[in-house]
């Protein structure tokens, strides 16, 4: 593994939380990131289905310098996608689903990747493929139970619960053993993005990161 593989992967694990941007207005993202990155979400994903993500994560990348906020790409399809996003600037590719193609792309440009999965065989067989994280998903229907049931016999897989994740459940998913949560709407609230209410973005995103840092110290 590269260092700077490493570095990305250690700084995902770190933070604990990966911010979703789904649809967010190509204007609004700088100071949706800005807010995201204030509350201690320094970690944010920009899914492929939203219009312009391309040129939002080569937005974002030229912006924001890499140690200040990890810029990456969600909702990857294939690896054509993951290509065009890590050339665009993602530091970082998340899918719904595993695609050895997408995760053998990433391998190849020496980035972060994390397939979706949902059973322990979908799950270990990403990871001997090369995955770096597991992204339980839809964790809203698996909930933390699945997390800790998969973790049983297989401590050593990195999981990522999202799809679902907010703060009235974080605190299970991370005590369950999760290394990290992809988190979308219950994070940057669409309603509070239409207002430009940053500030209620930032209080959501510090009310996260501390629900996680208390789990993880429990």
């Amino acid at each position: 593994m590269s260092s700077k593989r490493h570095a990305d992967l250690g700084r995902v694990r770190e933070t604990g939380i990966v911010g979703i941007l789904r649809g967010v207005p190509e204007a609004k993202t700088i100071d949706v990131v800005e807010a995201l990155s204030a509350g201690g979400v320094d970690v944010v994903e920009v899914t492929a289905d939203t219009d312009g993500a391309l040129d939002t994560i080569s937005r974002l990348s030229d912006v924001f310098d890499r140690s200040e906020v990890l810029v990456g790409a969600g909702t990857v399809l294939d690896s054509e996608t993951a290509v065009a996003a890590l050339r665009a600037g993602a530091e970082f590719v998340v899918t719904p689903s595993f695609d050895r193609e997408v995760v053998e792309a990433c391998n190849r440009y020496g980035a972060v990747v994390a397939p979706g999965v949902m059973t322990p065989t979908e799950a270990l067989t990403a990871y001997e493929a090369g995955a770096d994280l597991l992204k339980i998903f839809p964790a809203s229907t698996l909930g933390p139970g699945h997390v800790r049931s998969i973790r049983g016999p297989l401590d050593q897989l990195p999981l990522v619960p999202t799809g679902g994740v907010d703060l009235d459940n974080v605190a299970d998913f991370i005590e369950a053993g999760a290394a990290g949560v992809g988190v979308g709407s219950s994070l940057v609230d669409g309603e509070a993005v239409a207002a430009e209410d940053y500030a209620a973005i930032r209080e959501r995103a510090a009310s996260f990161r501390e629900a996680i840092e208390r789990a993880r110290s429990a």
